[in-house]
């Protein structure tokens, strides 16, 4: 039976709500005071942050079962390079947490292009998430901005274990496919699929390139143009006030990331 996808943003909804209250009650019983004085109740009390946090990005991403739709996404123009530097630089500032290294490369200052800006922010952050969650501490994680041809081409590269070649096959649609279990690695499912949504609707495309032992690159590739309209600074935050990039990578990220300290 085929899964109706617009009723799981009425559910994020739902659950989102009931996730805030679980929250809250779960920092009265742990309050900030009292593990900043117990490491011990600190350990513990991450734990439960960092699923809070994991469960928050699994109803974002219900949320953002929009993009799998056919409609084109509402593309304003703006500065594609300030935000790519933004996302990547929140991003690596968590990295060591991974024991990863980082890399921008991006010969433009700044690039004002057509472009939904939540939308791409989303597939950015979880093009990283997998590429944190899947290289092993000492690797590298490369995100690189290319304008050439006519074309924006964003991509993200990591040096982790790589995919399969048969699983390159279905990565982008296997959220479809629930009945068959994915051989490792394990967790590419919805989120490669709001990437590919979120490039088509940007009438672009999303591809993979993988090496088995050698690592895997994600490129978003997308028409340079300008669409005439502008937007705004304001927009709608899914992270509750949380740490949105702790948020966006909280599959990748070790306990010690939820540290009172740390947050």
């Amino acid at each position: 039976m085929d899964l109706d996808l617009s009723l799981l943003p009425q559910a994020a909804t739902q659950l989102r709500g009931a996730l805030s209250s679980l929250y809250f009650a779960a920092a009265r019983l742990a309050p900030a005071a009292a593990r900043e004085q117990d490491p011990a109740l600190d350990a513990k009390a991450a734990l439960v942050d960092q699923s809070y946090y994991r469960l928050v990005r699994l109803v974002n991403n219900l949320s953002a079962t929009r993009y799998l739709g056919d409609a084109p996404l509402p593309l304003r123009d703006r500065d594609i390079v300030e935000l790519v530097t933004d996302v990547f630089a929140q991003s690596a500032s968590l990295a060591p947490l991974r024991g990863l290294e980082t890399r921008l490369i991006c010969a433009a200052d700044n690039h004002i292009c057509a472009f939904c800006p939540d939308a791409l922010e989303q597939l950015l952050y979880q093009l990283l998430s997998n590429a944190f969650k899947f290289t092993p501490s000492g690797g590298l994680v490369t995100v690189e901005l290319r304008l050439t041809g006519g074309r924006v081409l964003l991509s993200v590269e990591d040096t982790g274990p790589g995919i399969p070649p048969e699983r390159l096959e279905t990565l982008f649609d296997s959220y479809h496919q629930a009945e068959k279990p994915a051989p490792p690695p394990q967790g590419l499912g919805l989120g490669l699929a709001l990437c590919r949504g979120i490039a088509q609707g940007h009438g672009g495309v999303l591809t993979a390139e993988s090496r088995l032992g050698k690592g895997s690159r994600f490129t978003f590739s997308m028409p340079d143009r300008l669409c005439g309209a502008t937007l705004s600074d304001l927009h709608f935050d899914y992270s509750g006030g949380f740490n949105h990039t702790l948020m966006a990578l909280s599959d990748a990220m070790p306990p010690a990331a939820f540290g009172i300290r740390s947050l």
